[in-house]
């Protein structure tokens, strides 16, 4: 991924973090990694925690929703259970839900001018529960 890619897709994460709260969300995590993959955005509200997965894009041949495939999910999944274990959280406690926030990025004259952001709630969930 190119510099321009990765400041476009840091940009596009700090806008649907600024949405979130906005909307009363806490954000506790960004970018967190692990061996299985990175999650994006980690958020709460209420008793929702919030996995976010941000695609930005200045142009869209295709859905960017659809980048987000099977297998991305599943690393995502596995990335989301190695943070409650390694956080502590009792999945009791809390609903986990993975969202996807699609920002499209269009050529306005000023940075930010233009991102129509599509947010996806609960946009996928494990196979098998």
């Amino acid at each position: 991924m190119g510099f321009e890619n990765k400041k476009l897709g840091f940009t596009g994460e700090n806008i649907v973090a600024q949405f979130l709260e906005k909307n009363g969300y806490k954000i506790v995590a960004k970018n967190f990694s692990s061996k299985f993959g990175e999650i994006d955005i980690i958020a709460e509200k209420y008793e929702f925690l919030v996995f976010v997965e941000v695609k930005t894009r200045k142009i869209c041949y295709f859905p960017i929703s659809s980048v987000v495939t099977p297998s991305k999910q599943k690393k995502i999944i596995k990335t989301a259970k190695y943070f409650l274990m390694k956080k502590n959280i009792n999945i009791f406690d809390k609903v986990c839900r993975f969202d996807v926030a699609t920002l499209l990025y269009g050529s306005g004259r000023h940075e930010h001018d233009h991102f129509q952001i599509d947010y996806i709630e609960n946009a996928f969930w494990e196979q098998g529960r």
